[in-house]
C-alpha cells in the first residue's frame, strides 16, 4: 500500500504514530525513520482521486492480480 503519512496516522486504531511522535516509540518508520518504498513491488495500492478505496476495493486489486499471474486456482 502507498498511502500517505496522514491518512495512515489517521487510520491508526493502536494510536502506534502518536507515541512516535512524543518520542516513546523510536525508530517509527514515516516519523523519525525514513520510509523506503520498495524498488521493485509487484503490486501497488494507491489512493483513488485523493481518497482511499475502501478494503474490499483494495483486496479486490490483490486478488485480481494473484488470479491474473495465476497464483490462485479454483
Amino acid at each position: 500500500m502507498n498511502m500517505p503519512l496522514a491518512l495512515c496516522e489517521e487510520r491508526d486504531p493502536k494510536g502506534l504514530y502518536k507515541l512516535a511522535r512524543a518520542g516513546k516509540i523510536k525508530g517509527f518508520t514515516g516519523i523519525d525513520d525514513p520510509y523506503e518504498p520498495p524498488l521493485n513491488c509487484e503490486i501497488e495500492i494507491n489512493q483513488k482521486d485523493g481518497v482511499c478505496p475502501m478494503p474490499s476495493a483494495m483486496a479486490g486489486e490483490v486478488v485480481t492480480y494473484l488470479e491474473d499471474k495465476g497464483y490462485l486456482h479454483e
